[in-house]
């Protein structure tokens, strides 16, 4: 695997940054649809970039993927089932969580050694480009902000 990811991720986790420096408190608490807040989403993102440091930190510490590690196919049961805790984080606080458990992930994934990165492939449970998950919810919030302030 190349490390095009360690870019990707940087670009993402400013994007995130920048997004999570200028809402407004009102923002954070905004429905972005009828299930989610903007806070919502954003501790999400924090949740979904905590497993993939979980999962780094086996790779570093070389301990071996188990089936137990691999996400489901279908996540719509874990999303909702997590849905009303995350939005019981504070808004404000959930926006700060997303960013410091995005900038330690990143740090986590961009650390690991040669051979631990080799053993990631599409089968693993760590995907090391954690900007595909952040893209499409910054995103989304983005898209949100342009029609409803």
């Amino acid at each position: 695997m190349d490390s095009s990811f360690v870019a990707e991720n940087a670009r993402e986790l400013e994007r995130l940054k920048e997004l999570v420096g200028r809402l407004t408190d009102e923002q954070l608490e905004a429905m972005l649809n009828e299930y989610w807040s903007v806070a919502g989403i954003l501790a999400h993102v924090a949740f979904y970039d905590g497993r993939a440091l979980f999962m780094a930190g086996k790779l570093a510490r070389t301990e071996p993927f188990t089936p137990d590690d691999d996400e489901p196919e279908n996540v719509d049961w874990i999303n909702d089932s997590m849905r009303p805790l995350l939005h019981a984080i504070p808004p404000r606080q959930a926006a700060e969580l997303a960013l410091a458990i995005a900038e330690e992930t990143d740090q986590a994934i961009a650390s690991l050694p040669p051979g631990a990165i080799a053993k990631i492939d599409d089968d693993s449970p760590l995907n090391p480009f954690r900007s595909y998950h952040r893209r499409e919810h910054v995103d989304e919030i983005e898209e949100f902000l342009k029609t409803n302030g």
